[in-house]
Formats: C-alpha cells, structure tokens, sequence
C-alpha cells in the first residue's frame, strides 16, 4: 500500500531539512554545486529559511550566486530586498538599482513579472527616482525633448537621470555606465513583456508622492520583517532593558512545542551554526535530546540575533557580520544562565540539566536581558562614583588612571558597555562573554574607587595637578613620596634631579643586581599613606596591597639596572622630575 500524500509530506520536508544541515556543513561554492547538481533543486532552494539562503547568496559572492537566486521563491527575493536596499527608513538608490541587476541577469523574464504584478509600488517609486518621463501631444516635434530621451513608442519619452547618475555620485563612471545600461534594459523589458502596464507604471511614476510612498513602503517591509525577529527600532531595543533572577522568576513561562501548523515551518540554521562551543548556553543546548525542542531553542537563537541586529542599528550582510552578533548572544546567554543558575536550587539535578531545563522554561531574550543586566550594573555603578569622584572634580581626564585601568573605565562608560580585552584576542574591547570577565572588570573598578578615595585624602596642590605633563596616579603618589622622604617642606612640585637621585640611593636593599626596593622603604610608604590619609595599615593594604606592590615591582623592572650616574628624566615616567 502507498503512503497517502499526507504521510508523504513531513517525510519529504524531513528529509530537505536534513539536506540542509548537510549542506551548511560544506564550504559555500561546494554547497551552491550540490545544490544544482540534486534531484529538485529548486525544492531544496525554496526550504531554506530566507536568513539561510541570505548568508548563502553572500557566502558565495552575489555575482557567483545567480543561478541560486534564479531558483529562489518570490519570498526568498522579497528578503533580500528588504535587508540589502533600505538604510534606516530610505530606500538607497546604489544597492536597489544593484539587486534589481542581480536579479534582472539571474532570470529576467521573472524578474519582470515579478517587479510588474508583486512589487508595482517598488517599481513605481524606483522609476520616479531614476528617469523623467515626457509624454509626446500629437502635434508636439519629439526633437523638443532633446537628444537624452528615448522612447519605446512614439508616446511616451524617457530619460534617465537622478541622484545615481549625477555628477556627485558615489558611482565611478564604469558604473554609472553599467547601471545606465541595466535601467534601459529594464525599461526595454517592462515595454515588452506588458505594455499596458508599462505605459501606466510611467505615467504613475511621473506623478506620485514619494515620500508617502517610501514610507508605505517601509511600513511594509517592516511588517514582513517583525515577522522574522527584526522589530523596529523601538521595540527592539527592549532586548537590552535589564532583567533580575527575581523578576525574570516571576515571567510567564514560555511552552516549547510545535504545532502540525509550525512543522512545516524551515529553522533557521546558520545563526546557530556559527554559535561558538564551549559556551555555557551551547553547553545546556547540547543537552537538549528532543529534535522538535532542539528545532523551536534554534529559531529563538535566530530571532534573538534578529532582534540585536535591529536594536544596534547594525545589518549583518555577511557571516563575519552575523557571528559577531551571534557571538554577543552566546556570551550574555551565558552569563544569564551562570547569574540564575547561581540563585536557583539544583534539587538534586545537575547543573547542566539545570541549564537545560531554564533554556526551555524562559524565553531566550529574557535570558539574555538578564545577562546584559549584570553588564549595565557595572555601568551604573562606574558612572554613579565617576558623577562624584575625586579626579573628575580636580579636572583630571581618565588617563590619569594608567593605559589598563583607562580601558576598564572607558569600557563601561560607553552606552553598551564592553569588556577591556587589550588585544588579548586582536581587539581592545569586546563584548562580555563570561561571569568571571565581569568579576575581573569589577575588581579593577573597586581597586580604581579605593584609589580614588585615598587621592581624596591626600592634600595635592592645584599647581601639582595642572602640570598634566605625563600625569597619572602612579607617578603621582610616587613623587608625593618621594619628596616627603628626602626632607623636603615643599610637597606640591616636581622632583630637582638631585633630590631624585638622593631617594634613588635609598630605595634599594643593596647594590647587587638586579636590585630590590628595600623592605623598610616600603614599610615607610605605607606609614607615610597612613599618616596623611588617618587610614589604618590594614585597610589600605587590604583594599590597595596588590596595587601597590606592583608598583615596586614595576620600579624594580624598570630601574633595577640603572645606576644612579645614569639616571635621565627624560626616560623615567614613574616619578615627576624637573627637567
């Protein structure tokens, strides 16, 4: 007995989903040949979800990728327009006038129909941008026109103009040539395929308003978008209002299933295929065993990602692109999980299956709101002590802090804060992807505040600090030291040369190299901040023991070598020395 058609469908929808994940696996050029080469390509084209087939299309090279986008659906064609041509609410003329080419050179016949019956406001409001029509009276000599029109049929004259052809265009003159060719084409086939109608689409074009249009049609694309994750601006912005533990707790659950009515629908798969393992989020995807469960986390991975994309303002137009974003999802995922999996009960399950189960209760952008919360609590707090901290009321810029505390506070003092990286990883800053890197930016603000605080304490003259020559905290407390230590009434000023090379004879244990800073001068430096500072020895090192030990070190490394007939201002920057 036959399989009905109804059984028929599900198997032949599992197996191009599988097809899919296969190809995805290869690199791009052999995927478009594998595709080609099937049994229905174009069945297999037409089950890419339009993300997928997008990063496809760019993976390839949209020139190498026409015989892909000959097969793709209307739907699939609709999708790139709406990501490739719009820039915030305007059309950009280059890019429609490029994909229209692209489209044009993949099937032009279809591209035609398609622009003529589905996307006649597209068109109109394209053809109004780009040519200007004359319509020849009866008794009218067409050589009023000038030699710049052409006409397809004694009535109409056109000729092509506008923002892409004018002399301050973006475009080099092969391009405008290449596009001027296209644009007749165009016109040519338009003119053929329907007369009619091209004769209408002319007259329409030459009287429209084209702002209610364009805005017509970004309501439209809009709408077609929501549907694929990508909010408005407004709205999606909301994926980076901060969540609590607490609150996200008292949320809806959401309910992970799929519907006869969804199972037909494609998942997404190239955000989570460029999601990077070893990741607490991919850890508790990994323990997900249900294939439909599996399925929906992927689609909610995709929209997620739509979602950042839409409230960045940034259009992931390639796979660098999209990792970039996906790799910001990943990262708050998983400080998102590791902050509720640190305020929830495991009741005898395992942390893992604990992560599991949360990936499924609560819905992913939730979860990353909390994750990017713990991110903007370091923000705040920064900005709140820098609002009424010492060095900004003394003027002083952030490089008073030293190049690795300036990229901490510079990091979180941006509107999305980011982690100070120093290219560790070939970048200065990125963003946060783990709990511990928020810890580590944590501790070095607290050491920043009790710095800040024990400045606070001192008594620094005006005229030491608006001598801003290489000025930063550590050369700072180091000459202020330096001078108490060699006698001298004067605290606010620079070192003499003489008086830095008498507390240069001081400093070390003994003349054996390299030299070490002698225990009783540091003995001597913590004395000295708790004299003038009424803090007690405990608390200074509790707060600043690392700190300042590392200075000594850095004297160490720095002028342990030197002797004291070399020294030259010119090349010390630990200590502020006239020169």
């Amino acid at each position: 007995m036959k399989d009905s058609p109804d059984k028929k469908i599900p198997a032949r929808i599992a197996d191009l989903n599988r097809q899919r994940k296969e190809l995805l696996t290869l690199p791009p050029e052999k995927t478009m040949q594998r595709i080609l080469e099937s049994a229905q390509p174009a069945a297999l084209v037409h089950s890419f979800p339009e993300q997928d087939l997008y990063f496809l299309i760019h993976d390839i090279g949209a020139e190498d990728a026409l015989p892909l986008l000959a097969l793709a659906s209307d739907r699939q064609w609709e999708y790139v327009l709406d990501i490739e041509t719009w820039h915030r609410d305007r059309l950009e003329p280059v890019a429609l006038t490029r994909w229209f080419d692209l489209l044009y050179r993949a099937d032009a016949r279809r591209t035609v129909k398609w622009l003529i019956e589905q996307k006649t406001e597209l068109l109109t409001l394209y053809l109004f941008k780009n040519i200007e029509v004359r319509v020849c009276e009866h008794d009218q000599d067409p050589s009023e026109f000038g030699e710049d029109f052409f006409t397809l049929d004694s009535v109409f004259y056109v000729r092509i103009t506008g923002p892409l052809f004018a002399p301050e265009s973006e475009l080099g003159d092969i391009e405008k040539k290449n596009y001027r060719d296209f644009l007749k084409k165009l016109i040519q086939s338009l003119a053929a395929f329907d007369h009619v109608a091209y004769q209408a689409l002319l007259l329409e074009a030459a009287h429209i308003i084209p702002t209610e249009s364009e805005e017509e049609g970004y309501r439209l694309r809009n709408v077609r978008l929501a549907e694929k994750g990508f909010l408005p601006f407004e709205e999606a912005v909301g994926v980076y209002q901060p969540l609590t533990a607490r609150q996200l707790a008292e949320r809806n659950h959401k309910i992970l299933h799929r519907t006869a009515a969804e199972i037909s629908v494609p998942v997404p798969l190239y955000p989570s295929g460029v999601l990077e393992n070893g990741s607490i989020f991919t850890g508790a995807l990994a323990k997900i065993e249900t294939e439909a469960v599996l399925e929906q986390l992927q689609t909610d991975v995709a929209g997620l990602c739509n979602r950042i994309i839409a409230a960045d303002f940034a259009p992931a137009h390639s796979k660098d692109d999209l990792q970039a974003v996906v790799k910001k999802a990943n990262g708050f995922l998983s400080i998102g999980l590791e902050t509720l999996a640190a305020e929830t009960e495991a009741n005898g399950h395992s942390v893992s299956h604990l992560l599991a189960a949360m990936i499924q209760r609560h819905p992913l952008s939730d979860i990353f709101r909390v994750g990017y919360g713990r991110a903007l609590e370091l923000k705040w707090r920064a900005q709140r002590w820098l609002d009424r901290s010492w060095f900004a009321g003394q003027g002083l810029s952030l490089t008073f802090w030293g190049e690795d505390w300036l990229g901490v506070l510079g990091g979180l003092l941006v509107k999305k804060p980011m982690f100070f990286d120093n290219y560790v990883s070939g970048r200065m800053y990125r963003e946060f992807s783990t709990v511990d890197e928020l810890r580590q930016t944590a501790a070095a603000l607290d050491v920043v505040i009790a710095c800040d605080h024990l400045f606070s304490l001192l008594t620094i003259s005006p005229e030491l600090l608006s001598a801003r020559r290489f000025l930063i905290y550590k050369n700072l407390i180091l000459t202020l030291w330096a001078l108490d230590r060699v006698g001298c009434t004067e605290k606010n000023r620079f070192l003499t040369r003489a008086e830095f090379r008498l507390f240069f004879e001081m400093l070390w244990q003994s003349n054996d190299r390299p030299r070490r800073v002698a225990l009783v001068m540091k003995q001597s430096f913590l004395s000295w901040l708790c004299g003038l500072t009424g803090m007690r020895s405990h608390d200074i090192t509790d707060k600043l023991g690392p700190v300042l030990e590392s200075l000594f070190l850095e004297i160490e490394e720095e002028y342990g070598q030197v002797d004291t007939a070399d020294l030259d201002p010119r090349f010390i920057h630990l200590f502020l020395i006239e020169r």
